[in-house]
């Protein structure tokens, strides 16, 4: 599912570093964590729905990759993303 415009500028304005960053590792993280919560969802309705399955673990691990860079690159900023999206239990 597609972001609508509102919630993408939601998550601009929480996660972005100004009005139109819409590439920064915090702003595809929160996206990909809207996307994959919508998905998780759909998939407890429809559990056959193996091509959806195979998207939503490949937005997981996306979203793997993209946390592990922003570890590495920008601590601070890995803490406060994974706090205010509730990952990592």
């Amino acid at each position: 599912m597609q972001l609508d415009t509102q919630a993408k500028r939601e998550l601009v304005k929480t996660y972005g570093t100004h009005a139109k960053d819409v590439g920064s590792s915090q702003v595809q993280i929160a996206a990909l964590t809207h996307r994959i919560l919508h998905l998780t969802e759909h998939l407890k309705e429809h559990r056959k729905d193996f091509s959806s399955r195979r998207g939503l673990h490949k937005m997981v691990s996306r979203r793997r990759r993209l946390l592990k860079y922003l570890s590495r690159k920008h601590p601070s900023e890995y803490v406060r993303v994974v706090e205010s999206l509730g990952l990592r239990g």
